[in-house]
């Protein structure tokens, strides 16, 4: 009987010191669901999607002259119908012809048998490769990118003029090529097949 009449007054104090009432039998029920609710919801800061996704720039990569081609035309393939290419009052015959596009000043394209073989980038073109050479660019840096050109004399200049052919050009496959001027400057890009790509004068 005495340690009976302990524990209850343990439990009284205890409750006493208690700083929050206990809850309600049906109220501890309620607590409980709502603490389950707010759990399951996301914050809503986080879970919220973007009003509007990046927008690339249209024609980002137009300006970039490639192995494969210049935007939609393409070494190897035939000039795409409805497109800017065409020829202007530039050389032209059954076996041969250049074809240009008032959307690229200062580049032209060699077509052969209905192809375009060679694609040329010249002064006033804006086109660069992906590594960032373009015409004005230095010979160092068209050696920094390119190691392992093929070094040729320049047919109408005087050294340091020259050639620099990509060592892969006489397998086939589409190539590039550079022309450097008398200062140490790119003066003309090509990108094509042989024998087209080493032309000197347009079709010859």
């Amino acid at each position: 009987m005495k340690n009976l009449l302990t524990v209850s007054a343990l439990a009284v104090a205890l409750a006493a010191c208690s700083s929050e009432p206990a809850p309600a039998p049906g109220q501890a029920s309620e607590q409980a669901t709502e603490m389950a609710t707010a759990s399951a919801v996301p914050d809503a800061a986080v879970t919220e999607a973007p009003t509007s996704a990046p927008t690339a720039t249209p024609g980002a990569d137009a300006n970039i002259l490639a192995l494969e081609g210049l935007a939609d035309l393409r070494i190897g393939e035939p000039v795409p119908a409805g497109s800017s290419w065409a020829e202007r009052g530039a050389q032209a015959s059954d076996a041969c012809r250049t074809v240009t596009s008032p959307d690229y000043p200062g580049v032209y394209a060699i077509v052969e048998q209905g192809k375009v073989r060679r694609i040329t980038v010249g002064q006033r073109s804006e086109v660069k490769l992906v590594e960032g050479i373009g015409v004005g660019a230095s010979e160092a840096d068209v050696k920094k990118w390119f190691a392992g050109f093929r070094a040729e004399p320049h047919k109408y200049e005087a050294a340091p003029a020259k050639y620099l052919t990509a060592p892969n050009a006489k397998s086939g496959d589409p190539a590039l090529r550079f022309e450097i001027g008398h200062d140490g400057k790119v003066s003309a890009i090509h990108v094509g097949t042989m024998p087209a790509l080493a032309y000197v004068e347009g079709c010859a």
